[in-house]
């Protein structure tokens, strides 16, 4: 007969998790019992999944109202436009929701009969006011939206999402069309100030030949002052001078008509004189000629006639020159009287012409005072010319610069352009969604937080039929961690059947795409691992308190966990919950496997898994040493489940 304690060595974890296994499995309904258990994750996770797969993608099955009572209104143009009709139409041919097109009655009644899930009404000024600002008397434009929580809290939610986008996109259209306008306005600008510019050139062009001729005329007026005040005083100085003229002139006159009388008689002497000479040369030569024969006559030679001729003529000599001479003088003589008469005759006519030119000369000494001081008004004029042309150039050019500047800066775009621009300034934001990694569906995104707790469910009913801790390992005296760990093998045997299964359901049936296959069926595994852990702990702990201890931790986790909103949503008092339970590891990791693939970020909730796996056989070691005592209460529960 063996003892107790060669018994106990027999029974190994293994044995003692495979002889609790044989119990669940004895007899039909046992095992029935045991499918039913690897099943309740598989009915929890995937039908919820599957009823919310893809909600948003069968919103055209939601029924919807939408009216119209807008009475249209002409725009800036003076074009009839009826927006509400426009919206109207283009709702119900967008086809995003079951559209149905009725009276405001109609569609208030039908919500609050959940015949329709919200309503959206335009009343009757809505063009108008929506219109108003192109003619400068800006009002709001309404849209009516009617909802009732009674009939689905989340289909008014959405439905004010749907307004608001109704609304954007009134707003985008009107304010592309204002701002086309805008534009429109901005190349008409363009267009004038480009033709002021030209303009502007040219008035700068002229303004500049205007400043030289300016300054040209003022230079001539300058030097016309100058010249004007010399010509005045030499003009006064002039006149100044022949004041006497006059009398002097005739003085002259009477002196030269003196001088040509005195040299009249003069002339008239020599003219005797010259005739005399002449014929005192006419007389000798007779004589010449008469002695000339008389000495022929006498017998005398030629030669001897020659020689005596000669020496007369040389006694002669004398008297000749003296002829020539008087000769000469004599015509001398007689053209200065003829030039002293005329002397005297233009004395004569100086001295009557003289108070004339004397009268002539003062009058212009007047008219050159005059020209004077109307030059030098002239230069003073020109001279404030001269500033204003130099502000006129300088006004003008600045004129043009800033009229060209001005052109740079004003947008002038083409039809594409200028409708690109409008459509940018209705809006200008646009969102680019940059997702680095991204669930695809709303049941998708759900999927880490249903995993979670549909693992968790599953470890929990688990323990309605699995005993926490083998009695008959416990009487045999086995040690305490293989009576634990044989006790929490059996129940994550099944958990890890429980995984498996609601995995391929998950993937196959539902058709949530995992980016990590393999990664998301360890760490789910774990997560099992973990979960039933710390269940069979609670139980081998505190027996039937333990099961109500699981469904508190199921509460605790449900609101903090973060499966639904983000975590830090949750209030303030919940955050230690959050950091301190294991299904927001567990949720974190199935994101990151699920969505993006495995990543180094995991690690610590594979970490944090681990130990609440450890802990949990820790806890159901000490359970087992502990209930290697008997006690009554052991023996005779006050509660049993």
């Amino acid at each position: 007969m063996t003892t107790p304690h060669k018994r106990a060595g027999g029974l190994n974890a293994f044995r003692i998790a495979r002889n609790e296994l044989r119990r669940l499995s004895t007899g039909t309904l046992p095992k029935l019992a045991m499918f039913a258990l690897v099943l309740v994750p598989l009915l929890y996770a995937s039908f919820y999944l599957y009823a919310n797969y893809d909600p948003y993608g069968r919103l055209d099955k939601l029924p919807a109202a939408v009216f119209t009572e807008d009475a249209g209104a002409k725009d800036s143009n003076g074009a009839q436009r009826n927006v509400g009709r426009e919206v109207t139409d283009e709702l119900v041919k967008s086809g995003t929701f079951q559209w149905h097109e009725v009276s405001e009655k109609d569609a208030r009644d039908g919500v609050r009969d959940d015949k329709y899930s919200f309503a959206i009404g335009i009343p009757h000024d809505f063009s108008k006011a929506l219109l108003s600002s192109g003619n400068f008397e800006p009002q709001q434009a309404t849209i009516t939206l009617t909802t009732n929580d009674a009939n689905n809290y989340l289909a008014g939610t959405i439905a004010k999402q749907v307004a608001d986008q109704v609304r954007k996109t009134i707003a985008e259209k009107v304010g592309s069309e204002a701002a086309d306008k805008f534009l429109v306005g901005f190349s008409t600008i363009y267009g004038k100030i480009s033709e002021a510019t030209d303009g502007a050139t040219k008035l700068a062009d002229g303004a500049a030949k205007l400043q030289t001729g300016q300054h040209q005329l003022a230079d001539g007026a300058s030097q016309l002052a100058t010249g004007s005040t010399s010509l005045a005083t030499g003009l006064g100085t002039l006149r100044s001078s022949t004041a006497q003229l006059p009398s002097q002139t005739q003085k002259l006159a009477d002196g030269a008509g003196q001088v040509a009388d005195g040299n009249q008689k003069v002339a008239d002497a020599s003219s005797l004189a010259a005739s005399a000479s002449s014929d005192l040369q006419g007389r000798l030569d007779s004589y010449r000629s008469q002695l000339n024969t008389q000495l022929h006559d006498a017998g005398l030679s030629d030669s001897q006639v020659n020689d005596i001729l000669a020496r007369l003529d040389q006694l002669r000599s004398p008297v000749n020159e003296a002829n020539g001479k008087i000769q000469s003088a004599n015509g001398d003589l007689q053209k200065l009287a003829s030039g002293a008469r005329q002397v005297s005759d233009g004395a004569h006519q100086l001295a009557s012409a003289s108070p004339q030119l004397a009268s002539g000369i003062a009058q212009a000494s007047d008219g050159a005072n005059q020209l004077r001081d109307g030059a030098a008004k002239l230069n003073d004029g020109e001279k404030t010319a001269v500033t204003g042309t130099d502000q006129l150039a300088d006004g003008s050019a600045k004129l043009r610069d800033g009229l060209a500047e001005g052109l740079k800066q004003i947008p002038n775009p083409d039809d594409p352009t200028r409708t690109a621009t409008a459509n940018t300034i209705a809006d200008p934001v646009a969102v680019t969604s940059n997702g680095v990694a991204s669930a695809g569906t709303y049941g998708a995104g759900l999927a880490p937080f249903f995993i979670s707790l549909a693992t968790w469910i599953g470890a929990f009913v688990l323990f309605l039929l699995i005993r926490p801790l083998s009695t008959r390992a416990l009487t045999a005296g086995a040690a305490p961690l293989r009576v634990a760990l044989g006790g929490w093998l059996s129940s994550a045997v099944l958990g890890l059947a429980q995984v498996i299964v609601l995995f391929a359901a998950v993937t196959w049936l539902v058709g949530i795409h995992v980016a990590h296959p393999l990664g998301a069926i360890g760490f789910a595994c774990l997560v099992s691992l973990a979960f039933t852990s710390i269940v069979h702990a609670l139980n081998a702990l505190f027996g039937a308190v333990g099961k109500f201890l699981g469904l508190v931790l199921l509460v605790l986790q449900l609101v903090s966990a973060g499966g639904t909103f983000p975590w830090q949503t949750i209030p303030d008092a919940l955050y230690p919950l959050h950091l301190v339970l294991p299904m927001g590891y567990a949720i974190d990791g199935f994101r990151h496997l699920l969505y993006s693939g495995a990543s180094l970020q995991i690690l610590g909730d594979v970490g944090v898994l681990l130990a609440y796996l450890v802990g949990g056989i820790l806890l159901s070691t000490l359970a087992a040493r502990k209930h290697r005592v008997w006690s009554v209460s052991a023996l005779k529960p006050e509660l049993s489940l």
